[in-house]
């Protein structure tokens, strides 16, 4: 795909996609439409792939939107005539569950001329066999990755206990809890966590049966089971696991024989002195439709929070990745910018990162504060809290200690007028407020005084260390 047409496609996708949140709603946009993949277009016979991230959210996707994205796309170009709605090609395999004196097969990690995992059983070679369902578990489903370890784990005050209870969990002796729970919301590092403690694992032990899955994937794969009547093999072949993580598991809610047997599974293991850990966007008593049994063993171990990364985090974060693109210059005030106005969470970070450099790259423009504003539009628009006027006044009047009175007042003592006029800046800079709203909410004042107040403060904290650190002062107290 040439480069100028993918970001052709990239740019209509945008606006599909923004129109469809409109239309559907920001929660199942969410789910459903934000996970699509942009595949390749074939201009011969006008068809455009979609990935998706596994079958069960292809199949959905297909059978509800199906319609509602091929028009879409017809209306935005022309050229398109359908839309093929597919798993994402390169979903690496799961190891294959083996029952009784069958070992389970080795997850081998490939080599640099290998584009995935392959699977052998101990007992004997297998020639990369065609995708294949054993026992309800699909052999061709995502597994671990190998390139998330604890090594390219940044860390921060924000999640160092979960880190610190992932590695324990990950060590060749027996850890001191289990199961291991770790919570924290979307994008903020779960799923890097749970495929570095399974890489960890095998390390520490080599030969150790690891199996991950989602609780969207456990859920079907129960069913599967049940309908081809295999669920011994299915319970025996699950719980001869050494470690097994379950991703997302707010997801098992409200199906009551799944979560029976998942509780089920639980207590085989632990029994067993095996290993569990999951991962949630909730604590566990926040678990709606869960089963009080479950919530007890989900419980029972620890409880490892992950919060939202801070304003630190997220520079160590940025300047982490940067050094993978030896080729990219990012000015530190474009790292700053990003750090500061990204704060939802880590995976918005990266990817607004990677999506700029991308850019940079394709277009040969430098990256600049002015790109990544134009560039990055819907994710700042996202990240921005609303800060009023009015919450400026106030933090820069207990900033300076000065009465909030003044700032709508007519005085023009020194120790009083500049205060005012860095508030006026921080409302250009922080609010969508124009000039005139802005001189109206500091005492009636006509819009030439608050231009004169915005050049002003900007030419100072250009020469003026103290007034740049007052600014960049304010500027973190009021955004984090």
């Amino acid at each position: 795909m040439e480069d100028q047409e993918a970001l052709d496609l990239a740019a209509d996708w945008a606006d599909i996609s923004q129109g469809l949140k409109k239309d559907l709603g920001p929660q199942l946009h969410t789910q459903w439409i934000k996970p699509i993949q942009l595949g390749s277009f074939c201009k011969e016979t006008g068809t455009l792939d979609l990935f998706l991230p596994t079958e069960f959210s292809a199949n959905w996707v297909a059978d509800r939107f199906a319609d509602r994205l091929s028009l879409a796309w017809k209306i935005a170009r022309a050229e398109v005539r359908q839309v093929r709605i597919t798993v994402h090609p390169r979903r690496r395999a799961m190891p294959e569950l083996r029952v009784g004196g069958r070992a389970a097969p080795e997850l081998r990690v490939p080599a640099a001329n290998e584009s995935a995992p392959t699977l052998a059983p101990a007992s004997r070679p297998v020639a990369a066999p065609a995708p294949q369902t054993v026992a309800g578990f699909d052999v061709s489903a995502s597994g671990i990755d190998p390139s998330l370890t604890f090594g390219d784990f940044v860390t921060g005050s924000a999640n160092v206990l979960a880190l610190n209870a992932a590695q324990r969990m990950a060590a060749a002796e027996k850890p001191q809890f289990s199961p291991l729970y770790l919570k924290g919301s979307t994008g903020q590092g779960k799923t890097h966590l749970l495929h570095a403690i399974a890489n960890g694992f095998m390390a520490a032990r080599p030969g150790a049966r690891v199996f991950y899955c989602s609780a969207e994937r456990f859920m079907i794969e129960f069913v599967q089971a049940m309908r081809q009547n295999e669920m011994i093999e299915f319970k025996s072949r699950l719980r001869s696991f050494d470690m097994l993580l379950v991703d997302d598991i707010q997801f098992i809610i409200g199906k009551a024989s799944t979560q029976e047997e998942f509780l089920h599974t639980i207590d085989a293991l632990l029994s067993a002195g095996k290993r569990l850990v999951v991962a949630a966007d909730r604590a566990p008593q926040a678990l709606d439709g869960v089963e009080q049994r479950l919530l007890s063993r989900l419980s029972m171990g620890l409880v490892a929070d992950i919060q939202a990364a801070d304003i630190e985090l997220r520079r160590q974060i940025l300047e982490h990745r940067l050094s993978r693109f030896t080729s990219a210059q990012v000015p530190q005030d474009v790292v700053e910018f990003l750090a500061r106005t990204i704060n939802r969470n880590v995976r918005e970070l990266v990817g607004g990162l990677n999506k700029l450099i991308a850019f940079a790259q394709l277009t040969g423009q430098q990256v600049s504060l002015q790109l990544a504003e134009e560039q990055l539009t819907d994710i700042l628009s996202a990240n921005r809290r609303r800060i009023t006027i009015d919450e400026i006044q106030r933090t820069v009047c207990q900033f300076y200690r000065v009465d909030r009175s003044e700032m709508a007042s007519k005085r023009r003592a020194r120790a009083v007028v500049r205060p005012r006029q860095v508030a006026m800046y921080l409302a250009k800079v922080l609010t969508p407020r124009s000039y005139p709203e802005i001189g109206r909410k500091f005492g009636g004042r006509d819009h030439s005084t608050v231009i004169h107040a915005v050049r002003l403060i900007e030419d100072l904290r250009s020469r003026d260390a103290d007034m740049d650190g007052d600014v960049r002062t304010l500027l973190r107290q009021l955004e984090d």
